[in-house]
């Protein structure tokens, strides 16, 4: 296995007098897409910041590869309605260069029309795809996306999915994909880290198209869902109807439990505690 880009072990954050992380786990590494999900407020955002370094931990321990280059696509954006922003200064303004190499980043991610556009004129699916140049503009090694599907339709979502999976092929660059959707997730993932503080499960996707309630969902879109799907996973632990972790009587019983259950339906989790972080 290659090299990780960023080792993370034992990573716990407290915050007013609550624990945002308790001793997460998680390795990122060249041409692995991680996708991160679970409620709001489970420390997801958290997580993805510390991992970028734009916030420390309480307790645990951070191994990053040297001069390591990163993209980042926020989960939301706010430019002032009054500020004068066009699409080209503002990728301009995340990385200094040469034009050329921006507008090969608007076509890469099918928006080079849009480059002159004021970037409050953009509409959701269009801003996200602005937001994914942006963050592809360094030729990051790690790229790291916060809700990058949100307000956009299970079309765009489809779309954008096949995108991201392309650029990570071309890049061969690790990517972290959160999200706060515990049922769809992107098909070419590799690796689904279902979080809620603590990792509480982990496992692969299965492709959409072999589960008829997905596939119910597209008919009539003619639209291929190769790049959506739902997945499976195994759990080391349960939770009881409060979210908390239920331990095994044996400390040394390490086991997974085999819940292979269809996440298309009902997630087996109350991820609705008290937390408000994310």
């Amino acid at each position: 296995m290659s090299e990780p880009l960023i080792d993370l072990s034992q990573i716990s954050l407290q915050r007013d007098g609550q624990t945002i992380l308790d001793k997460v786990d998680l390795q990122l590494v060249p041409g692995r897409i991680t996708t991160l999900i679970g409620p709001n407020g489970a420390g997801k955002t958290c997580l993805a910041r510390i991992a970028l370094g734009l916030m420390q931990p309480s307790a645990g321990t951070i191994r990053r590869r040297p001069k390591l280059r990163t993209g980042y696509m926020p989960q939301k954006l706010r430019i002032d309605e009054s500020l004068p922003l066009t699409v080209d200064r503002f990728l301009w303004l995340a990385q200094p260069g040469h034009e050329d190499d921006r507008i090969a980043a608007l076509k890469r991610t099918g928006v080079a029309h849009v480059r002159d556009r004021a970037v409050q004129k953009l509409s959701g699916g269009e801003l996200q795809r602005v937001l994914l140049a942006r963050a592809i503009l360094r030729k990051p090694e790690l790229l790291v996306l916060d809700e990058p599907a949100q307000g956009v339709d299970v079309v765009g979502q489809n779309a954008l999915y096949g995108l991201l999976a392309d650029v990570r092929d071309e890049l061969d660059c690790g990517i972290l994909l959160i999200s706060h959707d515990l049922h769809l997730v992107m098909a070419a993932t590799d690796q689904v880290v279902c979080l809620q503080h603590h990792v509480c499960c982990h496992g692969t996707p299965e492709a959409v198209r072999l589960d008829p309630a997905y596939l119910a969902l597209f008919a009539g879109q003619h639209v291929p869902a190769d790049n959506l799907a739902v997945y499976t996973h195994d759990h080391d632990h349960d939770h009881d109807l409060h979210g908390n972790v239920h331990s095994c009587d044996d400390p040394h019983h390490h086991h997974s439990y085999d819940h292979s259950h269809d996440h298309s339906h009902e997630h087996s989790h109350d991820h609705q505690g008290g937390h408000k972080h994310d």
